[in-house]
């Protein structure tokens, strides 16, 4: 018997699993390598998957959302997480370090434009670098839409996020004195960076567990504890760019440098009950960005796991993989 929409997992709308044709570890200096895989058709419309966090690193899950005969499909674990090397550094780890870490493979590669697929910091990502590259975005699918900001960063780390879950909100914040619970950013900063890895794996288990409870709209507030060597760098590397702001020159410049979208088309999926980046950002994006197709998704939070998330981007490739045959990239 099918199973009911209702009853669906995310998997269920993916593509079968598949391995890569090509894998390895790229020299991006500053000390750092990357590692850097390719699936699916090697002659194929080029697409490259950013990740979450930062920090979060990419998965074989992530390989699924493309028709694997039509796509030449690029993953990498950004600097400093996954299997990339450093693990968990911060040093020379910015939003511009990573920007040129996308275009070095991209001209590793020999592509010249290519779709950009990305969610959460994902987008974040995909966004800067869209704005500072145009010409070499032929489309851009964006995922639960953070725009580093700061209203972002007080909803969840404020406050906001913890009057839906004030259970899990207290679990968080009882990590550290009361006295510093005015910045939880800056108090999580001091003790994911001491020079104790015990430590610091407890509060980046800490870290990490508040935002896994938040990113389905399914959970019951409690989650598994993440893996030691994942959440370490996953916390750190977030708490990192959160301190800085993202690394951008002012709060709102993805939002103020939009018009640099203007040749660039793209499709935005927008969980309508995701607790960590409210739909509010995906909306202003938008309203700024002439050539957006906003979708908000009924009954869905932030996570790619959302089975009508991950069935909504599915969706969004084989259409771009039709106009593609017909017009070219």
């Amino acid at each position: 018997m099918a199973k009911a929409a209702s009853e669906k997992r995310a998997t269920d709308y993916l593509y079968p699993p598949i391995d890569p044709f090509d894998q390895r570890m790229l020299e991006v200096g500053d000390g750092h390598r990357l590692y850097v895989e390719q699936c699916g058709n090697p002659s194929g419309i080029p697409v490259v998957v950013l990740h979450g966090g930062p920090g979060g690193g990419c998965s074989p899950a992530m390989r699924r959302y493309f028709d694997p005969e039509v796509y030449r499909i690029i993953l990498f674990d950004q600097r400093g997480c996954g299997r990339s090397r450093p693990h968990a550094s911060v040093e020379n780890n910015t939003t511009w370090h990573l920007v040129r870490d996308i275009e070095l493979i991209r001209t590793t590669l020999d592509i010249d434009r290519w779709v950009v697929f990305g969610g959460s910091w994902g987008a974040t990502l995909g966004l800067v670098y869209a704005e500072a590259h145009p010409d070499c975005v032929a489309y851009l699918v964006l995922r639960g839409v953070f725009l580093m900001t700061k209203s972002e960063l007080d909803w969840f780390y404020g406050g906001g996020a913890g009057r839906f879950w004030p259970d899990v909100w207290r679990r968080f914040t009882s990590m550290v004195p009361d006295e510093e619970r005015d910045d939880l950013i800056k108090a999580y900063n001091k003790r994911l960076f001491l020079g104790d890895v015990i430590e610091e794996t407890r509060f980046a288990r800490a870290w990490a567990g508040w935002e896994n409870a938040l990113a389905s709209i399914h959970s019951e507030g409690f989650v598994g504890e993440s893996p030691a060597e994942y959440a370490r760098a996953f916390a750190r590397l977030e708490n990192h760019y959160f301190t800085h702001r993202g690394f951008l020159e002012e709060d709102g410049q993805i939002l103020r440098d939009a018009g640099k979208l203007s040749g660039v088309p793209g499709t935005i999926v927008q969980g309508r009950y995701d607790m960590i980046c409210p739909p509010v950002s995906a909306f202003a994006l938008s309203e700024k960005w002439a050539r957006a197709d906003l979708r908000m998704i009924g009954l869905s939070g932030h996570a790619l796991s959302e089975p009508r998330i991950s069935a909504e981007l599915v969706r969004v490739m084989d259409r771009f993989r039709e106009t593609h045959a017909r017009h070219g990239i």
